[in-house]
């Protein structure tokens, strides 16, 4: 039976979009399902501010009238102006173990890619950094996180048959956490603090983090913009996701660092895990998912922490400022008794940030990969 592609055009066929991958990946013990209404609210044109800049188009893949694959493509005009380079993006890229399903989704994002002109397709990519982007292509038996993509060991292997390469690879940590900071680690935190006179906020609400999230934003977009396809992002995309991430963070674990001015030159942003509470949730807030949500977050319950974002000031940089916000952040690690943390993606070029890892426990436990593809002029 012969596979059917269509663009999707109802908020049913949305629904659907988002829908394929609980089933696609139902019961599985690493895959760590997303919060649908998260899904719709990226996905949907007059919800996400990035349609300010972007184009997207998404697809379904039918086989004998059932949904069985699906690829959202991207037109970043942002990105194409930053960084010269006339590609289009793919990305929510899902699919059952059969080569003809996304041979017949991305030859649909070629097709539109040669009707806007385009050099080349690649992804996976979501609409910013900070949506889900790499394809997994190892540690297919490591839990996923919250912040990264999953994905069957099939996937890869498909995309370099249907003729696509690597453009960027990302790499994975999982670092495991000390039960007492060493003295020498304590030390430096408190020789950087004083030399370069920081000071740790002391937040106890996350209210008391909201007068810094525009320029933890800006530090975002100043420290990321060599990043591999990373734009910066708008005043409306920062009051955007200021609102959906910044109301349920654990303040202990965002350290914020301000210089002897009161000015914001790092911070770190990480979390208990919420994996297991989504898998729990199966991707929606009732009727108990959110009640998991919250038992995540509690001390004592959780052993695994997530670190998502971290910043320093270029002028702060190469000062041991990084030591300072491991520093702060294995302080509320090991009062909440956890016992390990995972990185999540951070590029391969990276070399700073992996040569970090050495002074601690930690194992390079996942991979992921952006594929390439040039188009036939």
């Amino acid at each position: 039976m012969s596979i059917i592609v269509k663009e999707v055009t109802t908020n049913k066929e949305l629904k659907a979009f988002i829908n394929l991958p609980y089933r696609l990946y139902k019961d599985h013990p690493y895959y760590v399902p997303p919060l649908s209404f998260d899904e719709m609210g990226t996905l949907r044109k007059d919800k996400n501010p990035a349609f300010d800049y972007c184009e997207a188009k998404y697809f379904l893949a039918y086989k004998e009238g059932r949904v069985v694959g699906r690829i959202a493509a991207i037109l970043n005009h942002a990105f194409i102006e930053k960084w010269k380079n006339k590609y289009m993006r793919f990305g929510w890229i899902d699919f059952e173990e059969d080569i003809e399903i996304p041979k017949a989704l991305l030859g649909e994002v070629e097709k539109w890619a040669k009707e806007k002109q385009m050099d080349a397709i690649h992804g996976p990519m979501g609409f910013t950094d900070l949506d889900h982007e790499g394809m997994l292509v190892q540690g297919f038996d490591q839990l996923g996180t919250l912040a990264a993509i999953y994905n069957y060991a099939y996937y890869p292997k498909f995309m370099e048959e249907l003729g696509f390469t690597k453009d960027a690879d990302w790499v994975e940590y999982k670092i495991r956490i000390p039960k007492t900071i060493p003295p020498d680690f304590e030390k430096m935190a408190s020789i950087v603090k004083r030399r370069l006179k920081l000071t740790v906020v002391q937040a106890k609400k996350p209210k008391e983090i909201l007068p810094y999230t525009k320029e933890l934003f800006e530090l975002i977009n100043s420290c990321y913009s060599h990043l591999y396809g990373v734009v910066p992002l708008t005043d409306k995309q920062i009051d955007y996701y200021t609102k959906q991430y910044f109301s349920f963070i654990k303040t202990e674990f965002v350290p914020l660092i301000i210089d002897e001015n009161g000015k914001l030159i790092a911070f770190g942003v990480t979390m208990p895990s919420l994996s297991k509470a989504l898998q729990k949730a199966k991707g929606s807030l009732l009727p108990f998912g959110l009640f998991h949500l919250l038992g995540a977050l509690k001390k004592g319950k959780n052993n695994l922490a997530d670190l998502y974002l971290v910043a320093v000031d270029k002028a702060y940089q190469g000062k041991g400022v990084n030591a300072l916000i491991m520093y702060e952040c294995n302080k509320a690690f090991i009062d909440y008794g956890m016992d390990y943390a995972e990185s999540n993606p951070e590029l391969e070029v990276n070399e700073k940030v992996q040569a970090f890892w050495d002074r601690f426990d930690a194992v390079q436990h996942k991979r992921r990969r952006a594929f390439i593809k040039r188009l036939d002029s």
